[in-house]
């Protein structure tokens, strides 16, 4: 017997199967409350790069994810590249704060096409320009990689949001505790008149509250999950 079917059995206590990454969307409503659909969401973390739609609660429709390495796995490698520690993200963040990030061209993948990603080019242009100029100052190489993966991330975000007719827009994931990415989706909202969430930096990564609040939506919506139900690892965005 699982220890969730003995604890559930034992305590009368509900059990609600949740899924990771609709969990990390319902962090926002734990410290936006009164947030209302139609948001988009831009979910980004070591394993997942997402765009959804969020129609109503416990509906979406899947606008576009990434194709090869998700954004928070681009800045591990590149960080581990540049001999910079684990993990990639808060280390190229603390870096790019002391470097100029216009000083180098890098790649925007697919930039004006739909609404997925692609980082496996941008971290090879990374890799390259860093063996062809071996003097290039790390905080400008980390800084101008960073502003190449924002860019990207912003820009389809705000597309979304538009052609979605969302009220907001909101940020989650691991990646969302990025100062650049967090500063440049606040403006953007301003800028289009949608109304942000960015979460704070301890609600970006893994924690069991934002499964608390994905759990009593999904208790409220479909009752208790039967106890034969398994862990699938591969879980898909609910729905889509």
């Amino acid at each position: 017997m699982s220890a969730a079917k003995a604890f559930s059995l034992a305590w009368g206590v509900p059990f609600v199967g949740v899924n990771h990454l609709e969990a990390h969307l319902y962090a926002a409503f734990l410290e936006e409350p009164d947030l209302q659909p139609p948001l988009v969401l831009l979910l980004v973390s070591g394993g997942h790069t997402l765009l959804v739609a969020m129609e109503d609660h416990l509906r979406y429709r899947l606008l576009g994810g990434t194709i090869d390495d998700a954004a928070g796995e681009a800045f591990d490698k590149v960080a581990r590249f540049l001999g910079l520690p684990y993990p990639g993200g808060p280390a190229i963040d603390r870096l790019a704060m002391e470097g100029d990030r216009n000083a180098i061209a890098f790649p925007r993948a697919m930039l004006d096409e739909g609404y997925d990603f692609s980082f496996s080019g941008l971290k090879t242009s990374v890799l390259t320009y860093v063996r062809k100029h071996p003097d290039a100052a790390n905080a400008d190489v980390a800084a101008s990689f960073q502003e190449a993966v924002v860019d990207v991330l912003v820009t389809k975000a705000r597309r979304a949001a538009r052609e979605v007719g969302a009220n907001g827009l909101c940020l989650a994931g691991g990646v969302a505790a990025n100062s650049a990415l967090r500063e440049r989706m606040l403006d953007a909202c301003i800028a289009d008149g949608l109304r942000p969430f960015v979460p704070s930096r301890e609600m970006c990564t893994d924690n069991a509250a934002m499964v608390a609040a994905a759990g009593w939506y999904r208790l409220r919506h479909d009752g208790p999950t039967p106890l034969s139900v398994g862990a699938v690892p591969g879980l898909r965005f609910p729905g889509i």
